[in-house]
């Protein structure tokens, strides 16, 4: 993949006498010598395509021009044989798309901090300090930018998202060949679980079937923790605990997706356990198929995530008054209570800002609901669309939908 593409976007954006410095992260004890399993940071990923925790990005431009390097852990034999293989300068290079001489090992790292610091004006300095919740710990990236901003208190800091949303918003080809191949593997492990969902199934069961069927076709990992909500369950909008029953005569919502080459694919389907959808379960989920196709319809660039929104509360809203669930479209907060998209990427909620105007290549969701919690009833349809020049591409197209559909194939009667 090529990232330096993403890389020389990246300096274009800079301003002169500025650096970018760029943490792949380290992993997280969780007790004694137990670690949680390690996510590269995304900007990380995004510049580089390597995913080994320890690693620094460094990029400045100074005076017009621009320099990149790369900083690994040198191998270790003995560490190498708890953990496994480190990467070395030639395989890093490799990925990277950076020339050999351009990747150092880690020591080097300060040496060449202080080479820019004393050698050029430097006056402004990129770091990735995001936090999605104030009262979030501080992301090794963020801690590592308040070290840096106490040292050296005369270089205005700045938040490196704000540079790359407008470029990772927009994917190229090889980007969205990896979500096409993630929404692929997707689709064959949602046919295996229809083929063997029915009633008794603990809901932890049904998340197995997915991630086995993932597993099998090569992916090892997945976008986010698999939502697999059943019954009343369904109506909890990011249910993660899966451990209750799919009884007969529910519905099961199932909020997943596969990763292939660390990007993401985010798909929800709502099926009825025992293969055949109520009358009152088949009223709602054809309300919410039909907000889902007028966004997919409506979808252009230039139009606002927000736009998105408002389209789906109004069929969503005048659904549930003609039903007689609510009195006015103003109520459909009610039973419907997110929005209906978010762009998608490295991360599943990739970054980006609500008032952008969307542009073609951008990757977001089409994700209407109605979750009803005095009926038990909860429906999520969600689809991946590729935003062209004149509407979108479905990504998800083949991923079975239709309430008739649903059933036949569970049947077995689906061609």
């Amino acid at each position: 993949m090529s990232f330096d593409k993403h890389r020389a976007a990246l300096a274009d954006l800079m301003e002169d006498n500025s650096a970018v410095i760029v943490y792949a992260g380290m992993p997280q004890h969780t007790n004694e010598d137990g670690y949680s399993e390690f996510t590269v940071n995304s900007s990380f990923f995004y510049l580089t395509g390597l995913e080994r925790e320890g690693m620094i990005f460094l990029m400045s431009k100074c005076g017009g021009e621009v320099s990149e390097y790369l900083f690994i852990e040198e191998a270790d034999p003995l560490a190498e044989r708890w953990t496994g293989k480190m990467p070395t300068i030639s395989e890093a290079a490799a990925v990277s798309g950076l020339p050999e001489s351009k990747v150092l090992y880690l020591p080097s790292f300060t040496s060449r901090l202080n080479y820019l610091m004393a050698r050029t004006k430097l006056e402004h300095v990129y770091f990735d300090t995001f936090r999605h919740d104030i009262n979030d710990q501080p992301h090794y990236n963020l801690a590592m930018a308040q070290e840096f901003a106490a040292k050296c208190p005369g270089i205005a800091m700045h938040d490196l998202r704000n540079l790359l949303v407008p470029l990772r918003t927009v994917k190229d080809e090889e980007e969205i060949d990896r979500t096409r191949k993630a929404v692929a593997v997707t689709k064959n492990a949602l046919e295996f679980v229809m083929k063997n969902l029915k009633p008794g199934m603990m809901e932890y069961e049904v998340q197995a079937d997915f991630e086995y069927c993932c597993r099998k076709q090569g992916t090892k990992k997945l976008s986010f923790p698999t939502i697999a909500g059943s019954g009343y369950n369904g109506c909890m909008l990011h249910y993660e605990t899966n451990d209750h029953v799919a009884e007969d005569g529910t519905l099961i919502l199932l909020d997943l997706g596969a990763k292939y080459g660390n990007y993401c694919s985010d798909i929800t389907r709502t099926y009825p356990v025992n293969g055949k959808f109520t009358e009152r379960q088949r009223a709602y989920y054809d309300l919410v198929l039909k907000a889902n196709y007028a966004v997919r319809d409506a979808v252009r660039p230039g139009m606002t995530l927000k736009d998105l929104n408002d389209i789906a509360k109004k069929i969503l809203g005048e659904g549930l008054v003609e039903m007689g669930k609510i009195d006015s479209v103003d109520e459909v907060g009610k039973y419907y209570m997110h929005s209906v998209s978010h762009s998608i990427g490295i991360d599943c909620h990739d970054c980006t800002f609500m008032d952008m105007p969307m542009k073609a290549g951008w990757i977001i969701s089409d994700e209407p609901g109605l979750y009803i919690d005095e009926e038990c009833i909860g429906i999520r349809i969600e689809d991946d669309l590729l935003i062209t020049e004149d509407g979108c591409e479905v990504l998800s197209a083949d991923v079975i939908r239709e309430a008739d559909e649903i059933e036949a194939f569970m049947r077995g009667e689906y061609e």
